[in-house]
């Protein structure tokens, strides 16, 4: 065995290897994780259906054709080899979910006369996403007009990577008795802003401004890496994880500039 192959073994499987992507493009190749890839798939699917559902929405269909031909397009990529057809896109699931749907719309027409779409399946539970309260990050009314569906699409799908990161920090910080801080904090977290106001921060939280800069640098820190982990579960390639990131927050940041 050669050095190199030595010191791979050593270090053993890459750490990206077990994430939920990784493991649906594995299972393509073989049966034994076809089970395990196909619970995953499920777990991406209702993580990032919103932007599914908005570049429907966005094609000109109405809300009750949209959520049709959402759930039919789940129901597709779920009950068939819709994986045995990956593309150049394959490695980051954002981009082949949407070069899928395009593909599945452009073939609609042709299922109009087909049983009502989706069948007796429900993979979205409409009435509770519809009587959610909305989020920060809603996509406004303006910007679902300026925009095409592509760029709406990505978005979404950035808005959904923040939101379930902070999601993920909100939960944790309630587990350990600390939601008062996230409530105060989680407006902070996105960047190193020198117009936060420690003093204000610190009256309204009855503790040190010391204290108040400790605890935003490590809430801060966290963030950074739920964010990171929400999109290591969408890239093959360990080495798409950081040129995702920054993709996906230009795209916030031109969203703002549009609201702004």
């Amino acid at each position: 065995m050669s050095e190199q192959a030595k010191a791979s073994a050593l270090r053993g499987p890459r750490v990206f290897a077990t994430t939920r992507w990784s493991l649906i493009l594995s299972a393509t190749d073989s049966d034994s994780n076809e089970q395990k890839a196909r619970e995953a798939l499920a777990e991406l699917c209702r993580t990032y259906w919103r932007p599914i559902f908005l570049f429907v929405s966005r094609r000109g269909y109405s809300i009750q054709e949209a959520q049709d031909l959402t759930q039919d397009f789940f129901v597709m990529i779920l009950e068939t080899d819709w994986l045995k057809h990956a593309d150049e896109h394959r490695g980051r699931f954002r981009s082949f979910l949407l070069k899928s749907l395009q593909n599945f719309l452009s073939h609609a027409q042709e299922k109009s006369s087909a049983v009502k779409r989706g069948g007796k399946v429900e993979f979205i539970s409409w009435d509770e996403w519809m009587a959610e309260a909305p989020s920060q990050l809603l996509v406004p009314s303006e910007t679902l007009e300026s925009l095409p569906p592509e760029r709406l699409f990505d978005l979404r799908w950035a808005a959904t990577v923040v939101e379930h990161a902070l999601q993920r920090l909100r939960e944790e910080c309630e587990s350990k008795g600390r939601l008062r801080l996230f409530e105060a904090l989680s407006g902070h977290l996105a960047s190193e802003r020198s117009d936060v106001s420690y003093a204000s921060l610190a009256s309204g939280l009855g503790i040190p401004e010391i204290m108040v800069k400790k605890q935003l640098h490590n809430l801060r820190q966290r963030y950074r890496w739920l964010l990171r982990d929400e999109v290591t579960h969408t890239v093959e390639n360990p080495g798409d994880v950081d040129d995702e990131i920054r993709y996906l927050c230009a795209v916030l940041a031109a969203g703002d500039e549009i609201k702004s």
